[in-house]
């Protein structure tokens, strides 16, 4: 199963936020529908930075664990490299597993049409 290392930020970049997930766009609509969950509202973490996969739950905690003593220092020498700007992330996320949806696809319209005779 899938696992998520992210580093979530508010829109000043005063705070970074470290967690673990396995269902990131879940989590951050968490975030966005719990904004005072761990500030006050000119401090919502709404910023998705960083992230990271990971397929081993055992991998992505000792990550977690190791991320998470990171000071801010550190944590920015990991985000700078990737996203550079700061941007959220969010958007190319859901994009992402948009595409990873298989569309329904239409029956074909020659399967549809029946030889009529009369």
């Amino acid at each position: 199963m899938k696992r998520f290392i992210y580093i979530i930020t508010d829109r000043n970049r005063n705070n970074l936020h470290v967690g673990l997930c396995s269902d990131l766009l879940k989590t951050l609509d968490f975030y966005r529908q719990m904004p005072t969950l761990f500030f006050d509202n000119t401090n919502q973490l709404n910023r998705l930075v960083y992230f990271e996969e990971m397929s081993n739950e055992d991998q992505a905690m000792e990550r977690f664990k190791t991320v998470s003593t990171y000071t801010r220092p550190q944590k920015e020498k990991m985000i700078r490299p990737v996203n550079p700007d700061w941007v959220d992330l969010t958007a190319g996320l859901k994009y992402e597993s948009g595409l990873r949806v298989r569309p329904q696809l239409r029956p074909s319209l020659s399967s549809s049409k029946r030889l009529v005779t009369f």
